[in-house]
């Protein structure tokens, strides 16, 4: 398995596909980092020499941000909203949908497991007069 930018990537795929297990290249950024650093998206990640591998390195190093300084960039991009207190910050401090989606149903990935409180009993008629 190559070692590339702290991750280790599978072999038996294509390195186009291999590259999107680093955090932060998804399908266009891993093309292009291939055209960048002249290699063929179609080779596996097996069928690389080191010279290879060194060259995807190199441009990832010097070009992208990705894996833990991504993360704790992403991390502090958060804790600024939270502290300014915006609206976006509240919503992530209580645990809630930041973008708009609606919260009476449906935003489960975000509240977790649903919380069951117990509805108010009908009030019977108590008098038929």
């Amino acid at each position: 398995m190559p070692r590339i930018a702290g991750v280790d990537v599978p072999n038996d795929k294509r390195i186009e596909i291999s590259l999107r297990y680093i955090y932060g290249i998804g399908p266009n950024t891993a093309v292009q980092i291939l055209k960048e650093a002249g290699i063929d998206t179609g080779v596996r990640a097996k069928d690389l020499n080191e010279d290879e591998v060194g060259r995807i390195a190199s441009v990832i190093d010097r070009n992208y941000v990705v894996e833990g300084q991504l993360r704790r960039q992403v991390q502090q991009n958060i804790a600024r909203l939270r502290d300014i207190g915006c609206y976006r910050g509240v919503r992530h401090r209580r645990g809630l949908p930041v973008r708009g989606q609606r919260t009476r149903c449906n935003a489960r990935t975000r509240k977790g497991p649903k919380k069951t409180v117990a509805g108010k009993k009908g009030v019977k008629e108590m008098h038929r007069g």
